[in-house]
């Protein structure tokens, strides 16, 4: 296992990191030659916060207001991009920190897009049906010319999906007489949406995990793997680097907890059972262990593809895997990265390895406005043109300059977006 991928964020005196995200950014912005203070401050800032109150008319009569978040942080390289989620912890800190997030994730895919990200709390579970569409519906609304196919576009995250991205369009070309089939990516296949697109974020880790483990030498066939989160990302994840990969997978997990067997688990079956009864507790033979538990099993890999801030202090310290493959956005802390770092992990960042969603929407983009579309194998096959080489490239020069992937992956993030706003002459 080498360690020249892996090398600690330097400690930042007298600037404050309010996120991990700003950590990363800051620790590798002060490395680069041609950024300078004030370019440090324009690509940490944000272009547009748009925080609203959204009315809500309940099944019941009752009217309720909701928080509701879009935070556009830069489009130097094209117009904003990134999902929008709906969950009872969004709030607007954690929404500036995943748009900050997109744009560097898109800039390492090297796709023409800006970073943004939306949320509005609540958790959709306690909606009806209707209800759910009535409040996607005002918070497409509300947003107005803030989003459209040449400004902002809006993807699936956390509790949304097709279903939700096929209201936004059509709310929004409601008041918008041209074609907005482009103005959300993620949709239904039979509205315009792209073949693969569901299982894109995890496809796309699973091409990096193939990939590092290659440089590595890493045979995953005989590694243990433990994949936390069993929504979009976690379960495609899973069942591609086993199906595909033939993967060793001993454990997945969700927000109530995971399940571990050491002589592995089979993905599919243990996603059945959990469609079924909407929890993993009671699946047959194998041990039930709480969400910090399960983290901290025994494993070589492990994919976090739940929430953000995951991977704490706590969970550094106790994790025994060698390789972390985030599918998440931001699921490990800054802390936690410097203690990962020091125990000589190797880390495939976000902006990375959960990339595949984006370059994906990035595909149902392009093909909205072409009125043109591809095959699902098209897809898959375009999607691994895209990462592998993103990958190469972050290895490459982590190996270069013997840097961690994380801070080679901000550094190739930082210099495309600040290349772009120096020749488009932007705050200068």
């Amino acid at each position: 296992m080498t360690t020249t991928m892996n090398l600690p964020i330097p400690k930042i005196e007298g600037t404050a990191c309010h996120d991990a995200v700003s950590c990363f950014v800051l620790s590798v912005a002060q490395k680069i030659s041609f950024i300078d203070d004030d370019m440090i401050e324009y690509l940490n800032s944000y272009r547009r916060e748009i925080t609203m109150k959204i009315p809500l008319r309940k099944d019941d009569g009752t009217l309720v207001t909701i928080p509701a978040y879009r935070v556009q942080h830069n489009n130097a390289r094209g117009p904003y991009k990134g999902g929008v989620r709906f969950h009872p912890e969004v709030n607007l800190t954690e929404v500036r920190a995943l748009a900050n997030m997109m744009t560097w994730k898109t800039a390492v895919a090297d796709i023409p897009y800006g970073g943004a990200k939306g949320g509005i709390c609540i958790d959709p579970k306690t909606l009806s049906k209707n209800e759910l569409e009535r409040l996607t519906r005002a918070f497409t609304f509300h947003l107005g010319d803030n989003i459209g196919p040449h400004t902002d576009i809006p993807a699936p995250d956390v509790n949304t999906n097709a279903q939700v991205m096929a209201w936004m369009y059509d709310e929004y070309s409601k008041s918008h007489s041209h074609d907005a089939l482009a103005v959300v990516t993620g949709k239904p296949v039979a509205l315009g949406g792209s073949e693969g697109r569901e299982e894109a974020t995890g496809r796309g880790v699973m091409y990096v995990l193939r990939e590092v483990a290659r440089d590595l030498k890493v045979d995953l066939s005989k590694s243990r793997i433990l994949v936390e989160g069993f929504g979009n990302v976690g379960y495609h994840g899973a069942r591609l680097i086993q199906d595909e990969l033939n993967g060793f997978i001993v454990g997945v997990s969700t927000s109530k907890g995971g399940i571990y067997n050491s002589k592995g688990i089979d993905v599919k079956k243990a996603h059945r059972y959990y469609l079924e009864h909407s929890y993993l507790k009671g699946y047959p033979d194998v041990d039930f262990m709480s969400p910090e538990e399960f983290l901290c099993a025994d494993c070589d890999v492990l994919v976090p593809a739940a929430l953000s801030g995951s991977i704490n202090d706590k969970i550094a310290q106790k994790t025994p895997a060698r390789i972390i493959i985030e599918g998440a956005n931001g699921p490990v802390t800054a802390t936690a990265n410097e203690i990962l770092i020091d125990k000589q992990r190797v880390i495939a960042p976000a902006i990375l390895a959960s990339g595949g969603g984006v370059i994906v929407s990035y595909f149902e983009w392009v093909q909205n406005l072409q009125q043109y579309y591809w095959t699902h194998e098209e897809v898959n096959k375009k999607l691994e043109r895209v990462i592998v080489p993103a990958y190469e490239r972050v290895r490459d020069l982590s190996r270069e300059k013997k840097i961690s992937l994380r801070q080679a992956a901000y550094t190739i993030g930082l210099e495309q977006v600040a290349q772009a706003s120096i020749l488009r002459g932007t705050g200068y």
